[in-house]
């Protein structure tokens, strides 16, 4: 009796000794992430809301700085691509969005390009609207006719001359008829040839940096002196 009774002891402190032992904590699982950084939000600054702020860009809906602050346009263009894709517009990165926006980037849909860009050029095209002409300009500080083409492109990487006699030169002939947003549509004004250029924007209207007006603006396609000035468009936009 006395053998088996120390048997049992010894069981007995062993098993105390497992249950008391503390645990080891669960090992992490490989590139998890942190749940602190699935929400951006306004007022952050960090490489993720850059992120946010290309991403956003490369589907139209941002056009400011990719300067990693969620500011207010940076709010407005999440806002916007929100109620696009049925979403609380709440303004805020969340899961949900920040999963969609992955998935657009992984899969894009067949009228992202050239179609995506070609609206990624006129939403910027109208956010400079009434920016100052200038002589020789050719950024958000003044324009002229050329110089604003040449940036809204350049902006979006893609390559175009800086002239409009030169930008004439590139993409396709298309006809007035079969203008889309994106073309190009240049006139002979102070001297012949293609002097002055534009950007179609659908409904019969181009945006354009006019020297008579002093900044950007919008002119109706039909207008007297454009109609009548009128020489022709291009397409430079590979795809349409």
């Amino acid at each position: 009796m006395g053998t088996l009774f120390k048997r049992v002891i010894v069981v007995f402190c062993l098993l105390s000794v497992t249950v008391f032992l503390p645990l080891s904590p669960l090992p992490k699982v490989a590139n998890a992430f942190p749940a602190d950084m699935t929400v951006l939000k306004y007022g952050m600054s960090n490489a993720l809301v850059m992120k946010l702020q290309t991403m956003l860009g490369e589907h139209g809906y941002y056009t400011g700085n990719i300067d990693g602050d969620f500011g207010e346009g940076t709010r407005q263009a999440l806002i916007s691509f929100q109620i696009d894709h049925q979403l609380v517009p709440d303004g805020v990165a969340g899961l949900q969005t920040m999963t969609i926006l992955r998935e657009m980037a992984i899969q894009p849909s067949r009228d992202q390009a050239p179609n995506r860009i070609a609206k990624q050029i006129t939403a910027l095209a109208r956010q400079l609207r009434n920016t100052p002409y200038a002589w020789g300009g050719s950024s958000p500080g003044g324009f002229d006719c050329s110089g604003y083409i040449y940036y809204l492109f350049h902006y979006f990487h893609l390559e175009l001359p800086r002239m409009a006699d030169e930008q004439y030169e590139v993409g396709i002939p298309v006809k007035r008829t079969e203008l889309q947003e994106g073309d190009l549509v240049y006139f002979s004004t102070y001297m012949p040839g293609p002097s002055h250029v534009g950007l179609y924007i659908g409904e019969n209207a181009f945006i354009h940096a006019s020297s008579a007006a002093g900044k950007v603006i919008i002119t109706p396609l039909n207008s007297d002196y454009y109609q009548a000035n009128y020489l022709g468009a291009r397409r430079v936009i590979k795809g349409f």
